[in-house]
């Protein structure tokens, strides 16, 4: 087994025979004197910054009616718990998803011809990713001690739903391109999380240490983004004709797997605050109508679909249509409908 998982690539075959990628242009130059494992100090929770632990506008449940009726402690609470899901949702993205993939990559087993610099710098990003799990996991514990509530999800073992999301994905991927929706998958998240992490720092209802956690994260990402936009220009062109048909119509799927909200777990918590399965249903299907989530990925993701097309990934029929049919292209708002069927069993 261990042998095994030494000699895993992530893109199988023989990378020798697959076309080499364009110059790579390291963003890490100054690795030693920009990255927050480097320069920035551990931030510690204030206890007395007890006022709004999470933007309401990103998690727009708490203004729901059924939930609003319950009280303005309530709704405080559900934010404190939606920030402790961010921060063991990075923990776990990191240390689940991007840093597997960063580490094939710097000992050469990504399945790509890839330049040496570049295999050097995924090191780095094994740093970084490894201090952001760190950092959110401590925080996360600091703020259960000084506030004495403790994550409600705590030693639950659920899997996110972004891993059960791409097990559905791989599942469906032949044999020999199994692995590749991880290395799609480190693409899809790296280039987006910045953009996610910008806005929470700017936001000068939070507590000035969750600002300052999430700053730190999204200088470091920052770099991020721009290396596995270059990966994404070194993977296309490797790929042959038939792999691309086979890998462009799910990408549509990561993308989503990455970005869709996680109702499992909203239903969990509303669960927790007393509400109905039916009312949970209701709360969720209203706070997140299907046209609008669709709309706000499309938003979000609009960057990478871009830089899809420059690769030429949608030249292809098939992942063009699956682009178009996930509204991830000409996105148009639809009447809501029902995300939250069999959520709450």
């Amino acid at each position: 087994m261990y042998v095994h998982r030494f000699e895993e690539q992530l893109l199988r075959g023989d990378a020798a025979q697959r076309p080499r990628g364009p110059k790579y242009v390291s963003r890490f130059e100054r690795w030693d004197d920009l990255a927050s494992v480097r320069r920035r100090p551990r931030r510690h929770f204030a206890a007395a910054e007890l006022e709004l632990y999470f933007p309401p506008e990103l998690y727009p449940v708490v203004r729901h009616p059924l939930v609003e009726a319950k009280g303005g402690e309530v709704v405080k609470g559900l934010l404190l718990q939606r920030l402790y899901d961010y921060m063991e949702f990075t923990t776990e993205l990191e240390t689940l998803a991007v840093i597997p993939v960063a580490t094939k990559i710097s000992r050469g087993r990504s399945g790509l011809l890839l330049p040496g610099r570049m295999m050097s710098d995924a090191f780095k990003i094994v740093t970084d990713e490894t201090w952001h799990a760190q950092f959110s996991h401590e925080f996360t514990c600091e703020i259960e001690a000084k506030t004495r509530v403790t994550w409600s999800l705590r030693g639950s073992h659920v899997p996110p739903a972004f891993l059960l999301r791409l097990d559905e994905i791989r599942e469906r991927l032949p044999q020999n391109l199994r692995g590749v929706e991880g290395l799609l998958f480190a693409i899809v998240s790296e280039t987006l999380i910045s953009g996610m992490l910008s806005q929470i720092p700017r936001d000068d209802r939070l507590p000035l240490s969750v600002r300052n956690i999430i700053r730190d994260h999204a200088e470091d990402e920052g770099r991020h983004h721009v290396y596995f936009r270059s990966l994404l220009t070194h993977l296309w062109p490797a790929l042959g004709r038939a792999e691309r048909a086979a890998v462009g119509p799910l990408i549509p799927e990561i993308v989503y797997a990455f970005l869709e909200p996680d109702y499992v777990q909203t239903a969990r918590h509303l669960r927790d605050i007393g509400l109905t399965g039916e009312e949970i249903q209701q709360a969720i299907a209203e706070s997140w109508p299907v046209g609008r989530v669709r709309c706000d990925v499309a938003a979000a993701a609009a960057q990478l679909t871009r830089y899809l097309e420059e690769v030429g990934a949608l030249q292809d029929k098939g992942t063009l249509a699956a682009f178009e049919g996930a509204k991830l292209v000409g996105a148009r708002y639809e009447e809501p409908g029902n995300v939250a069927k069999e959520l709450v069993g």
